[in-house]
């Protein structure tokens, strides 16, 4: 297995890498992500492109790494013996170091804050799969001592650059909100489609460009749900582990149901939210889910009109979702009707997986009683905006309807099938072309 192999692939996050380079404020940065989503190869293309050289130790392997922070936490003799370990010459501002699965270390994760505070010369970078469940712990670490950067799976802007830069560029420079070709709408859903299929891993997209077999990308996503589930094994508490293999599994049925909203009892009979709140924790904080909380009124903050009890789940990431769900690949490439049944969970997913990519934090839905419901809501600076999802041609929407008639937003978003278009207010966003939105709302 080719673990986090991304070669092909041209990660957005890079220039945000840069310009931590580039900061005169810089501190040890620490590059949070869900296992496998390619954080250890961008720092090392990243050391690559931007260093001299790089210096990378692995806490995951046993050994004398270990032992250099467990003797003090002097920066200057860490780094000496950082350089005779790693055989590397670590220089200031030429070297990139890069602490990977920094979470088995609670002593180097304390360490930033010397570095930040007596060395800040040297470029140092973390990372970790289940990092934030060891912040969320860890007492004492160095709050403001350290900056912190969010790696997602791929993008399907990012997928869209690796399997066609030319449409991807194509795409970039469509800022007018007017209908484009069919011609261009059919190859964008093309890309569409084997995207829900593959989703964002870097592996299984590398698995994809290389070779273009699925058996092989599935081969790939199963590997990493079980990677997924040996770590509720190794890392999360032992009363925890029946609960969130029960949990991890109900996530699709969960979907399945008519209005998506998690119910305690569908993950085990008679189970209450006291019993599962430290497995759904655990699962957030390691990256694997997003919890989408209901509002009844929107405001902002939207935060403030949350209700904590009322939520939906979504996997990270779609194709990992499609898999554990075993929906096959044919039904999405195949079938006309793209989005029927737990299809249109799938496209549900993606549209949350997209909006995150895109750095819109505040995500949640709305419910009017039993009577309408809005698929998402986000806040987008001093606006707050209804989301649509309408997974093919039907963009007849009642639930939109009534919210806009209740709350007289200026804005309106739905991501459809449909081609591109503002009709009062009210504006379509082709599925294939979601990186766009920012650009579309500001017009």
């Amino acid at each position: 297995m080719l673990k986090g192999r991304c070669e092909m692939l041209e990660r957005s996050l890079m220039a945000d890498l840069v310009k931590w380079k580039d900061s005169p404020h810089r501190k040890p940065l620490i590059l949070r992500g869900v296992r496998q989503c390619g954080k250890t190869w961008l720092l090392k293309e990243f050391g690559k492109r931007s260093f001299k050289n790089i210096a990378y130790f692995n806490f995951e392997r046993r050994g004398q790494i270990h032992t250099v922070f467990e003797k003090d936490l002097d920066p200057k003799r860490i780094l000496m013996e950082l350089a005779v370990l790693g055989g590397v010459k670590i220089e200031p501002r030429k070297t990139l170091i890069i602490f990977d699965e920094i979470q088995g270390s609670p002593e180097a994760l304390n360490a930033l804050k010397y570095f930040c505070e007596e060395n800040p010369e040297y470029a140092i970078t973390a990372a970790g799969s289940l990092l934030g469940i060891t912040l969320s712990s860890q007492k004492g670490f160095p709050v403001g001592k350290v900056d912190f950067l969010e790696l997602y799976p791929c993008s399907f802007q990012e997928f869209l650059g690796a399997v066609d830069s030319k449409l991807l560029c194509y795409c970039q420079d469509q800022h007018k909100v007017a209908p484009l070709s069919g011609a261009f709408l059919a190859e964008l859903e093309k890309h569409l489609r084997d995207y829900l299929v593959i989703g964002g891993m870097p592996e299984a997209v590398s698995a994809f460009l290389n070779s273009h077999d699925l058996a092989e990308v599935e081969k790939i996503q199963d590997g990493i749900i079980t990677t997924y589930e040996l770590d509720f094994s190794k890392h999360a508490p032992h009363a925890d582990i029946p609960k969130l293999q029960l949990l991890w599994h109900s996530i699709p049925v969960q979907l399945g149901r008519e209005n998506a909203k998690f119910m305690y009892g569908e993950v085990k009979s008679g189970a209450r939210a006291k019993d599962l709140e430290d497995a759904l924790r655990w699962l957030t904080e390691a990256g694997l889910i997003s919890i989408v909380q209901r509002i009844e009124k929107p405001g902002i903050p939207l935060t403030a009109y949350a209700d904590r009890k009322s939520f939906k789940i979504y996997l990270t990431d779609t194709g990992i979702l499609r898999r554990l769900a075993d929906v096959p690949a044919s039904s999405i490439l195949l079938n006309k009707d793209l989005f029927d049944e737990f299809k249109g969970r799938l496209v549900e997913n993606f549209v949350l997986q997209q909006m995150k990519a895109m750095n819109f934090r505040s995500v949640y839905y709305w419910t009017s009683g039993n009577t309408a419901e809005v698929d998402f809501v986000i806040q987008h600076d001093s606006e707050i905006i209804p989301v649509e999802v309408k997974s093919g041609l039907n963009v007849k929407a009642k639930s939109l309807k009534t919210y806009r008639e209740n709350y007289n937003p200026a804005k309106a978003l739905r991501f459809s099938m449909q081609n591109l278009r503002k009709d009062n207010g009210l504006l379509n966003i082709p599925l294939g072309l979601i990186y766009n939105t920012r650009i579309y709302l500001g017009k």
